[in-house]
């Protein structure tokens, strides 16, 4: 059974987890166009952070994602991230359509997010387009460049097309 919930990143699989994620980051992408999150980022006020784990034995950590509120009705998605052999399942799917509905709840009515433009980031850049996600400029004091991807969804009343839920 896969369970979604609350949690704080510090938790000894989680911080692992982005360790990795940090790692892959910064081996992907120049230093100056690494946007993630550290351990203490994510577990900032303005941060709700999510894991996603397999409950059916002993609880294991499938992924991780972050919501981080830039304003009342505006979140950015940041650190999401899947166990290696939890990639093509559909739990980075699943976790990210809990934040969405988590966020609409919520009151926000916009979520935007930056992510690599390197193949290495492909799999990711697909995910958020099929759910809606558009490419925006950049956003909250983000400059341009030509390693970041920009990207924004309307959530709720304020969606103008049908897109996916």
């Amino acid at each position: 059974m896969i369970v979604i919930s609350l949690e704080d990143p510090a938790r000894d699989d989680v911080r692992i987890l982005l360790e990795e994620h940090l790692a892959d980051m910064y081996a992907a992408s120049p230093a100056e166009s690494v946007h993630a999150l550290d351990l203490e980022g994510l577990r900032g006020p303005d941060i709700r952070f999510f894991t996603i784990r397999d409950s059916s034995a002993s609880p294991t950590l499938l992924g991780c994602a972050a919501l981080r509120h830039l304003a009342p009705d505006w979140a950015e998605l940041k650190s999401m991230r899947t166990v290696a052999a939890a990639r093509g399942r559909g739990i980075a799917a699943d976790l990210l359509v809990h934040l969405l509905d988590d966020a609409e709840r919520r009151g926000v009515q916009r979520i935007s997010l930056e992510t690599g433009s390197e193949p290495f980031f492909a799999p990711a850049r697909r995910l958020y387009l099929r759910h809606g996600f558009e490419p925006c400029p950049p956003y909250a004091g983000y400059i341009a460049d030509d390693s970041s991807v920009f990207l924004s969804r309307e959530l709720g009343s304020a969606r103008t097309t049908d897109q996916p839920r």
